[in-house]
């Protein structure tokens, strides 16, 4: 296969080409400035300019690579980068809306669009849920990211509209020690001072960074697959069992809890309160009847695999 990344540079973008390039695809990386990425590129990728800011794709450039047999559009700023002010929620949101609408229009405007298009989205459409157990069919949520993440599917509906197969993938914490949400929380929990986050009743979906590539792969491929995907594991765990799984990964103790006062006072209400005392308890029904296959679905083994070689 031939294709067009997005977001190429982060977690989930940076294992998704090395697994590419390792099966003998070739990768494209529409990036915003090519000068040293801090690592060596392997030989079957090539990149091409855009700007999203500016509203500029080098189009000429993606019909000399042509023609794409898919894109996976992962681009957009950290939700947790950050203390949200108004101008960073501002940011969150601009960061996808609008590379999503310039990449949809850039990809209906060439000599061979791609058959399809995998474009980021997150489980945080569904809001604040408690424990009921949602599907790609349960509605939307309330709140900021579950607003951002319906702007950010609304965006790539024009690629849908115009006939290309067009994946949501709704994507949860997903678990890997070199980065991403879980990556952050890691020094804490070698130190031994990890835990719960406020109750720690609030459920937790998850998915290693393995299977998040492999899902995204298998979308790519299937034919049968479209609209709302959730790329989560199976089983999702609350705030609590998830700490107790770091804990025993890594040999050490998880009594103590972060009081919700705290995080509130160190992140702001709002934020404090979705990214980490409110959660979703999301089931990848899509995949499983599309008989995706998980490397990893029981917390404790997927918590061991991730980190026991970087214990």
């Amino acid at each position: 296969m031939n294709i067009l990344l997005t977001g190429s540079s982060g977690l989930i973008g940076t294992a998704l080409t090395d697994r590419l390039v390792a099966d003998g695809h070739r990768v494209t990386r529409l990036v915003r400035t090519s000068g040293p990425t801090g690592r060596a590129l392997p030989k079957a990728t090539t990149d091409v300019a855009w700007d999203p800011g500016r509203g500029t794709v080098d189009r000429d450039g993606l019909e000399q690579v042509g023609p794409l047999d898919g894109v996976v559009h992962l681009a957009g700023a950290g939700i947790g980068d950050k203390r949200w002010s108004p101008a960073r929620k501002q940011i969150i949101l601009e960061s996808r809306t609008g590379p999503t609408r310039l990449l949809v229009e850039t990809l209906l405007g060439l000599s061979a669009p791609p058959p399809a298009v995998i474009s980021a989205s997150a489980v945080g459409y569904y809001g604040d849920r408690g424990d009921e157990e949602l599907t790609e069919e349960s509605s939307n949520g309330t709140g900021f990211l579950a607003e951002v993440c319906q702007a950010w599917e609304l965006a790539a509906h024009p690629a849908a509209d115009a006939g290309l197969r067009t994946v949501l993938l709704r994507t949860g914490i997903v678990l890997s020690a070199h980065g991403g949400a879980l990556g952050k929380q890691l020094p804490l929990f070698r130190l031994g001072l990890g835990g719960r986050m406020g109750s720690g009743i609030q459920y937790r979906s998850w998915i290693t960074l393995e299977d998040e590539v492999s899902a995204i792969l298998h979308c790519l491929e299937d034919s049968g697959l479209s609209g709302p995907v959730n790329a989560t594991a199976p089983f999702p765990a609350t705030d609590a069992e998830l700490a107790k799984a770091l804990g025993a990964a890594l040999h050490r103790p998880t009594m103590l809890a972060v009081p919700a006062a705290a995080l509130r006072l160190a992140l702001g209400s709002e934020m404090a309160h979705e990214l980490l005392l409110t959660g979703q308890r999301v089931l990848p029904a899509a995949l499983l009847a599309r008989g995706f296959t998980f490397a990893h679905t029981d917390l404790a083994d997927a918590a061991r695999s991730v980190l026991a070689p970087n214990t």
